[in-house]
């Protein structure tokens, strides 16, 4: 059965994430639906990703299998009329050989978490970043990320709710730079934890503003305890960046 794979951009806000649920709209549903309005087929569209509910995403992978043979470039205007009243774009639309996976082919996930740093509320950005009024020093937020990052136990950085079978994993990238107002947190890894990035985040935000050393982010990794981390950060500054595959 012909495969394709899916570049797909979404504001996560209004959604309950990637997966489908029954408590309310999943960015998979629509995929799922708006191919079935046109080819009349049940497909079950697979994610490199499952955002949680209010992640955002820049470039997220997918993949479905359509019986009904068609030019790639049919398949992406079909979908991206039946899709519209939501907010999801699709970017692209490509055949691929029926091996591929977009979740189990994938070496590397990139993510970003946008945070405004200012003390004036966003309003353009609303829902789209996280605002923090204090000022946040980002050297010492980088010097604290050093400590996470490569191949370690995050088990301090998981959701109570994780379901993966172990907590050890290789951060291949952490890193905190400021633009104007606007102070960004890029990560990238094979795979991570259900709320990892988003731990981090609040971690090192809390680092920023002068309530935790970089030394004590080390001793929290340390502990293997998710009370011994911080907070949770908000999920609408969260993106999804991309999905890395090796060459064809």
């Amino acid at each position: 059965m012909p495969r394709y794979r899916l570049m797909l951009e979404y504001d996560g806000a209004g959604f309950v994430g990637w997966q489908r649920q029954t408590n309310g709209l999943a960015v998979q549903q629509v995929i799922e639906e708006g191919i079935h309005a046109f080819t009349g087929e049940t497909v079950t569209a697979i994610a490199a990703g499952r955002t949680d509910s209010g992640v955002h995403a820049l470039a997220m992978t997918v993949h479905a299998d359509i019986a009904r043979e068609m030019p790639a470039s049919k398949i992406r205007d079909a979908l991206a009329h039946h899709v519209r009243p939501h907010p999801v774009t699709v970017l692209s639309v490509e055949a691929v050989h029926e091996g591929f996976s977009a979740r189990f082919d994938c070496v590397k996930r990139q993510y970003l978490y946008r945070i405004l740093n200012r003390a004036a509320v966003p309003a353009l950005n609303r829902g789209r970043v996280w605002h923090v009024a204090q000022p946040l020093d980002v050297d010492a937020m980088n010097r604290a990320a050093a400590h996470l990052h490569g191949h370690h136990d995050f088990e301090s950085f998981r959701s109570a709710h994780c379901q993966a079978d172990t907590a050890v994993k290789t951060l291949d990238t952490l890193e905190v730079t400021r633009e104007g107002e606007e102070v960004r947190i890029v990560c990238s890894a094979r795979s991570f934890l259900h709320n990892q990035v988003r731990i981090m985040a609040g971690t090192l935000v809390d680092v920023g503003k002068g309530r935790w050393t970089p030394a004590e982010v080390r001793a929290a990794l340390k502990a293997r305890d998710r009370t011994a981390a911080g907070p949770t950060a908000p999920a609408h500054g969260l993106y999804f960046v991309k999905a890395e595959y090796p060459p064809r």
